[in-house]
């Protein structure tokens, strides 16, 4: 008999790690700017974990953060059902909510722990809280310093024992989140930079439990492409460490990790195996770590990452369902409610390539809401449409996917110069005179980092290398000069200087608006009962030539599965 349990001891066993990011309220396979099925959402990710925990009952289960805020629901609740401040109009209709529904989702899931993302602050530290104390399960941050007095402290690891393997979590959060949030949203706490902060949770492990595998689940990702190993735009290192710890703190097994909205089956870097599912529960995440006993202890023999992706077969879970179904009902009659009207169609699907009534909608609102010379915004949804006539806030909503709020800074011209070339990095040079060959959008910069200002007029000529594109710059009918002083409307993170806007971060914050943008949008349009009918045409590519190719190269883009 000792002989048959010290043989079933040695067997090999199979650890699989289930990972979720990036879900930003997203419980629903639904689309609510444009209310219609999504393939998507907490739901559907419930599905496929049961079937992975079938395959392999050896499991854990982590989410790499921002889960609070996002989509419509979660926004919904956080705003007006647990502050019982209900818009106008909209009544609760049967028991009032009281708790966050994807942490109520994110418990019947049966979720092991979650790292905190930066847009768990968004709210506040009250709401944090609260959504905190709902969840079954810890949310982890190794590099977030709480004081004492203020909230209780995340832990900085999780160690549990599946199948006699001992697995630890490390949790990491950016340490960019003063960067962006108002500091109200954090007060009193400190986020420490990578290295140093994982460092010491590994070293600490290793001491006090001598976990048999290590994973970082990080709310931060990679500032560079693998492949090349080039930097990405605007990047230090300091918002997306992920690349730095792999290289730099031994010890570690693996690093899961979200932020970036980007998705990563597998890669190896310094022994250490990376891995990031899809934002918004597009896909489920997979590691798989074979373990082998080498005497008393176990030992890694071989880990592999999968992504799963979330399909139209994809059946949705129905007590996932079922727990979204009342906060679902209040989003949708929020929604619903009419507040604008369009004079005429408007379409967003050009308005990265070519000045849009669309995006001027945003920066109007801007401008007058911060009482600003110039205003500077991205264009967050490229698939907004307006058919002429009513406009519910859904529709309207629908212009401003992220819950940002308006900032204005004191600036100067060459700091919005300097603004502008950056964002002029989203299109590449031409490759010849006529512009007639190659690729002119630079994948390497993600659309809503490209930022269009109004409030000025200019060019932005493509036969310039970076650095050089913005031309003709005029401010009030005259050449901007580079020490006109000039009051700058801009989001909260773009005024943390983030995707390399760091030259904003310069400018003194001069006012917040303590609400979000989009709620300004929503009210602004409620008041003024007319959306634009036609832009007013500040700026343009040139030549004409990489107008007409970057027209086509938009147009197809708009044909593709959007990832904004």
């Amino acid at each position: 008999m000792l002989l048959f349990c010290g043989a079933a001891f040695a067997q090999p066993v199979r650890i699989s790690l289930l990972v979720t990011t990036d879900l930003h309220g997203n419980i629903l396979p639904y689309d609510y700017f444009t209310a219609r099925p999504a393939e998507r959402g907490l739901a559907k990710i419930a599905t496929l974990i049961r079937e992975e925990r079938r395959r392999n009952p050896n499991s854990l289960l982590v989410d790499c953060g921002d889960t609070i805020q996002g989509a419509p629901l979660e926004a919904v609740y956080q705003q007006y059902i647990r502050t019982g401040r209900l818009p106008q109009g909209l009544a609760f209709q049967g028991r009032p909510l009281q708790q966050d529904p994807m942490m109520l989702a994110m418990n019947s899931i049966g979720f092991d722990a979650m790292a905190v993302g930066n847009h768990e602050y968004n709210f506040g530290l009250a709401n944090l809280e609260s959504a905190r104390k709902t969840a079954r399960f810890p949310w982890l941050s190794a590099n977030t310093i709480v004081p004492k007095q203020s909230i209780a402290p995340f832990a900085p690891y999780l160690v549990k024992n599946v199948a006699g393997v001992k697995i630890a979590i490390i949790g990491f959060t950016t340490p960019a989140v003063p960067n962006w949030e108002k500091p109200e949203n954090y007060k009193g706490l400190r986020f420490l930079e990578a290295t140093e902060s994982i460092g010491k949770a590994v070293a600490d492990l290793k001491v006090k439990h001598q976990p048999d595998i290590i994973v970082v689940a990080s709310h931060a990702g990679l500032d560079r492409d693998l492949k090349t190993g080039a930097i990405r735009s605007g990047e230090t290192g300091f918002e997306n460490p992920v690349y730095q710890i792999a290289e730099k703190v031994s010890g570690i097994d693996a690093i899961v990790f979200g932020h970036s909205h980007q998705q990563l089956e597998e890669s190896t870097l310094n022994g250490v195996l990376l891995h990031q599912p899809k934002n918004w529960g597009i896909s489920l995440g997979r590691v798989d770590f074979e373990m082998r006993r080498n005497g008393s202890r176990w030992q890694i023999a071989s880990k592999t990452a999968k992504l799963i992706p979330v399909s139209k077969e994809t059946a949705s879970d129905p007590e996932i369902m079922a727990i979204a179904k009342p906060y679902h009902e209040l989003t949708e009659r929020y929604l619903n409610m009419p507040v604008s009207e369009s004079p005429a169609d408007l379409d967003a699907a050009l308005g990265r390539v070519e000045d849009s009534a669309v995006v001027d909608a945003v920066q109007i609102v801007q401008l007058h809401y911060a009482k600003a010379d110039v205003s500077l915004t991205a264009l967050f949804n490229p698939r907004v449409r307006f058919p002429k006539g009513k406009v519910s806030v859904r529709q309207v909503a629908a212009l401003y996917l992220y819950d940002n709020e308006l900032y204005m800074i004191e600036g100067t011209g060459k700091m919005l110069r300097a603004a502008l070339e950056n964002a002029a990095k989203y299109y590449r040079t031409c490759p010849d005179a006529a512009c007639a060959t190659g690729e002119l959008i630079n994948r390497g910069v993600i659309g809503f980092n490209y930022d269009m200002a109004q409030g000025v007029e200019y060019e932005i000529d493509l036969t310039q290398p970076e650095g050089s594109r913005i031309r003709n710059l005029r401010f009030r009918g005259n050449p901007l000069e580079d020490n006109q002083p000039l009051r700058i409307a801009v989001n909260n993170y773009r005024a943390g200087g983030s995707a390399g806007y760091g030259m904003l971060r310069e400018g003194r914050i001069l006012w917040k608006s303590g609400e979000e943008i989009r709620n300004l949008i929503v009210e602004y349009y409620t008041q003024r009962k007319l959306l634009p009918a036609r832009a007013d045409g500040n700026w343009k590519i040139v030549p004409e030539t990489a107008r007409r190719r970057l027209r086509e190269e938009a147009s197809a883009e708009a044909a593709r599965p959007s990832t904004f």
